[in-house]
């Protein structure tokens, strides 16, 4: 009886209870993503997604173009829903090259870019029955009116009309993260895989997507500002508190509160001896007297990432030999950052930072001497890595790759 009154209840509608009936006198399209008319409180008029605006988008999909050889295509496919059991999905996160295209951010599209065709949609089709469970979707129209597509058609009609266009085009570039059957078993596209003319997409969308726009900037810098705040409440925390998964929760929380969607990862939250564990992720200790607690965390806002590393004492205060190797390693940090202007590359920086780690390492007696092979035992990874839309952003773009300013264009 319980489990039935709480099946109706939310069916109860207000007339019913009240004997009133409320009105609105402006509909508002609900297309499965927040709107300007939907959420004003998100984005501004002229905007695809939050900070992002509709000639923003259009200029991406220009640049695109630009890189694409004479008769060539893109196709890329939104990213496919994963479940975590047969009727629950795991939360969806579209595919990075495809949002930054298109800022559709739902599943069940392709988009196909050429010098011929422009932008062309294939988007799906709502259910009634997926409507009452899941909510409306972008449609065709949607395509057309939000996300500024030249063509949108249904994703029924794919088989239809891509063949064509495939024929017609003398090299293809696919997403190969998400690339899905619906095109990948059309003879066309088989047969230009099998001719060798097929490519990756992300070695041309990683070279746009690695130079950031003022708006992309701003949206990152408030990302990190937000895990900022959310780890500083975290540390403040941790005394009272002193377990991997309250602190976790605690960082996800604080900034959920400050309007993060999601975690940009999972937090590592390593206590004690688990803090040399690179991708720790169980976080299921207490964190003891005398131990430090590392944290490996950062949150996504409105599509772009974050990623902070600090180190602390939760229970008490350094000892002097934490205080030391800490000290060494925040000197390193400081010396790095004045070296990350345009011009340097990653691999550079690195390799600095190896040789004053080296050096500090044989200073407090930890390594016997600097060019000791344990060195890479200790620390394993790289200073750091390019972060944007992904954490480890545009991955086809070389560590050895001199830094260069914000696209401004």
């Amino acid at each position: 009886m319980q489990i039935l009154v709480r099946k109706l209840l939310p069916r109860i509608s207000f007339k019913q209870v009240t004997g009133y009936r409320t009105y609105c006198t402006k509909k508002v399209v609900d297309i499965g993503q927040p709107t300007p008319a939907s959420h004003p409180q998100l984005l501004r008029e002229g905007e695809i997604t939050p900070g992002i605006t509709t000639e923003e988008y259009i200029s991406r999909r220009k640049k695109l173009l630009d890189l694409l050889p004479e008769k060539s295509v893109a196709i890329i496919a939104a990213a496919p829903v994963k479940m975590m059991t047969d009727v629950v999905p795991y939360t969806f996160r579209q595919d990075a090259d495809y949002l930054y295209i298109t800022g559709c951010q739902q599943p069940g599209s392709v988009a196909v870019l050429g010098h011929e065709c422009g932008l062309c949609m294939f988007m799906p089709e709502a259910d009634p029955y997926d409507v009452i469970w899941q909510g409306e979707i972008a449609g065709v129209d949607a395509a057309l009116r939000t996300f500024k597509a030249d063509k949108a058609y249904s994703i029924r009609k794919l088989p239809e009309i891509l063949p064509e266009i495939i024929r017609r085009s003398s090299k293809l570039f696919h997403n190969e993260q998400t690339a899905m059957p619906t095109y990948m078993h059309l003879e066309p596209f088989q047969k230009a895989a099998k001719n060798g003319i097929v490519e990756n997409l992300s070695s041309l969308t990683h070279e746009l997507r690695w130079k950031k726009s003022p708006a992309e900037l701003k949206l990152m810098r408030e990302s990190a500002s937000v895990a900022c705040q959310a780890l500083l409440q975290t540390m403040f925390h941790s005394k009272t508190y002193p377990f991997e998964g309250v602190l976790s929760a605690k960082f996800e929380y604080e900034c959920r509160m400050r309007g993060a969607q999601r975690m940009a990862f999972n937090p590592v939250v390593g206590g004690g001896p688990n803090a040399s564990v690179i991708h720790y992720s169980r976080n299921d200790q207490q964190i003891k007297d005398g131990e430090l607690v590392l944290m490996d965390v950062g949150c996504e806002l409105q599509g772009y990432v974050s990623d902070l590393t600090r180190t602390w004492p939760p229970c008490g205060s350094f000892s002097s030999a934490q205080e030391e190797l800490y000290y060494l390693i925040l000197q390193t940090n400081k010396e790095c950052l004045k070296l990350c202007k345009p011009g340097a590359t990653i691999q550079q920086i690195h390799n600095y930072s190896v040789e004053m780690l080296r050096k500090g390492l044989k200073e407090i007696g930890i390594l016997k001497n600097e060019g000791s092979s344990s060195y890479h035992q200790l620390n394993p990874t790289s200073i750091g890595h390019y972060l944007g839309m992904d954490v480890h952003d545009c991955s086809k773009i070389s560590y050895n790759r001199p830094l260069e300013p914000g696209d401004n264009n």
